[in-house]
């Protein structure tokens, strides 16, 4: 595939098929795809593939026909990360001729025993036990890039300045995994560059990964796009609306409704006559009147999960 050409603002859409869409879904989709669209930009839809032992049968065509259910149009046709592992190869062997990475022996028991603090994410920071070489008689399981010490800071649009040091707050990570397939970091920067995205809209969820994927850009010479993370939909219990939360897949038959209910979410005032109306209304009045300054920064319950 070749590169599309540049574009004054190109936004994308990135799903993993590992499940239904549902509610949370919907509001990243909205987000990203108004402000593409109310700013004269190109929206991508993108099925993040590559973790295929994740992937539901069925569930991507699934998202796709959900998708078009709810009148999102896209630009040109779907990127499968799964048909792009040549890409990420060819990535991974300039990370590892400019000596930014290297193999790593350690197994998950043996990160959990020399970590030192918890990662941003969650997880634990890696110590770095293989920073220098593979231990003796050890073989490499995975690869990973060398972070720097340097502050990592950008300016979220909704979201205000973020600030990370990966060193002590996550590490060196993960490029490919012990099982052989590249990780999600790597595919996402790769494919972001590929495509020529200039904005990122996505969940706050992915806020703390942000700073690990302008490292990579620096790394690889790629451009930075710009970010604007939309607020988390979570349930009464304080959980993130997700497949592991089990959140309701989203009804096609109410579709405009759950536009709205989307719209709602997002700080806006869409009238309650569009529930009862057809996507197309509903999609005509978003775009007369989309203020993305509205939208809330911190994540919400979903008054309908």
């Amino acid at each position: 595939m070749t590169p599309l050409p540049a574009a004054l603002y190109r936004g994308r859409f990135a799903p993993s098929p590992s499940g239904p869409l549902h509610f949370g879904s919907l509001v990243a989709a909205v987000g990203s795809y108004l402000d593409a669209r109310c700013q004269d930009g190109e929206w991508l839809l993108r099925m993040e593939d590559v973790d295929t032992p994740r992937n539901a049968p069925g569930a991507a065509d699934d998202i796709l026909r959900t998708l078009e259910s709810f009148g999102f149009e896209w630009d040109g046709p779907v990127l499968w990360q799964s048909q792009r592992q040549d890409a990420y190869a060819a990535a991974l062997d300039t990370l590892r001729a400019g000596g930014m990475a290297y193999a790593c022996a350690c197994s998950r028991r043996e990160i959990a025993d020399s970590a030192t603090q918890p990662a941003v994410d969650g997880g634990l920071a890696y110590s770095g036990v293989c920073r220098n070489g593979l231990p003796p008689g050890r073989a490499a399981r995975a690869w990973r890039l060398r972070v720097g010490d340097e502050e990592i800071v950008f300016v979220d649009r909704l979201q205000g300045r973020q600030t990370q040091r990966l060193e002590q707050d996550v590490g060196d990570f993960v490029l490919r995994r012990a099982d052989g397939l590249f990780a999600y970091q790597l595919a996402v920067v790769v494919d972001d560059a590929f495509q020529g995205v200039t904005d990122i809209v996505r969940g706050a969820d992915l806020l703390a990964s942000t700073p690990r994927q302008i490292w990579l850009q620096r790394c690889l010479g790629y451009p930075q796009p710009r970010y604007a993370h939309l607020p988390v939909a979570v349930n009464a219990a304080g959980e993130k609306l997700s497949k592991q939360t089990r959140a309701p897949a989203l009804d096609t038959r109410r579709a405009a409704a759950e536009l709205v209910r989307a719209l709602r979410f997002l700080g806006q005032t869409p009238p309650d006559q569009l529930s009862a109306s057809l996507p197309a209304e509903v999609w005509r009045w978003a775009r007369q009147h989309w203020d993305f300054a509205a939208a809330p920064r911190q994540r919400l319950i979903d008054p309908g999960a």
